[in-house]
């Protein structure tokens, strides 16, 4: 099974430009180009989180034409740059994501590697969080299938990346302890994948691997050394693959330049 992970997408309104010189719809159309031609085929599309820049209605309209082309499923989850609501109404097709007013969880069971969903969005804030009710229902999508090989998507990573500026903006500290405690529990979950960070970070957690996937928008430069955040015009957008093979879950990422 092989499954790709888009993130932090950040589509505009028509004819803007992200920090004034991204255009994030041109990255994404070339995403997409490069993903339909990728052999073997990519199962599955999970799209984790900034789906758009600002929620709006017609940010989701040019998102849906933008990835009509793809063949197989895409999964959204929201991010905090997403209007929830919005994202459900735009696609209301997208049965999963569930009813207005209530997080975008859900769990996906019809493929090798079993695909859990979680919504850390706060609506007004840029910073994530995990109430209880949605890890009481980790915890009970976990425990129904001990062995089936998992992978949980969701948009705030809940480990420090070592960037301050992200770091003060990821999933809150009681959110990441009761969510650190559940995975760690449950030895099937393969990957914890995240977006909004802007770069492509993995590490060792609770027991399984976490990771960030880089955006298909534009990338954060490094910055271990204090507070301060730029893009980097050097490192072009990217996707990644998880590529499943029975026994393993391996990780490629692969970059989308200006010519591909």
């Amino acid at each position: 099974m092989i499954i790709a992970q888009i993130s932090d997408l950040h589509i505009g309104t028509e004819g803007s430009l992200a920090y004034g010189r991204y255009d994030t719809a041109l990255a994404l159309s070339r995403c997409v180009e490069h993903l339909m031609r990728q052999r073997p085929a990519p199962d599955v599309v999970l799209a984790t989180g900034d789906l758009v820049d600002g929620g709006s209605d017609e940010e989701y309209q040019r998102l849906r034409g933008l990835l009509a082309p793809l063949p197989m499923p895409v999964y959204f989850i929201p991010g905090n740059h997403d209007d929830r609501d919005a994202l459900k109404t735009a696609f209301t097709e997208h049965a999963y994501l569930g009813p207005i007013g209530e997080p975008a969880r859900f769990c996906v069971e019809q493929y090798p590697v079993r695909l859990i969903a979680l919504d850390t969005t706060v609506r007004g804030e840029t910073g994530g969080a995990l109430d209880v009710a949605q890890i009481d229902w980790l915890e009970l999508q976990l425990a129904a299938a001990p062995r089936e090989p998992t992978l949980i998507f969701m948009h705030h990573p809940p480990f420090k990346t070592g960037i301050a500026t992200m770091d003060e903006i990821s999933l809150d500290v009681t959110s990441a302890e009761r969510f650190g405690a559940a995975v760690s529990r449950h030895t099937q979950v393969e990957l914890i994948t995240c977006g909004h960070v802007h770069r492509g970070i993995q590490v060792r957690w609770r027991g399984t691997t976490a990771s960030v996937c880089p955006s298909t928008a534009f990338q954060y430069g490094l910055n271990l050394d204090g507070p301060g955040l730029k893009p980097s015009p050097d490192e072009p957008p990217a996707y990644q693959l998880h590529c499943w093979n029975g026994a393993e879950l391996v990780t490629h990422t692969v970059a989308v330049g200006s010519g591909t």
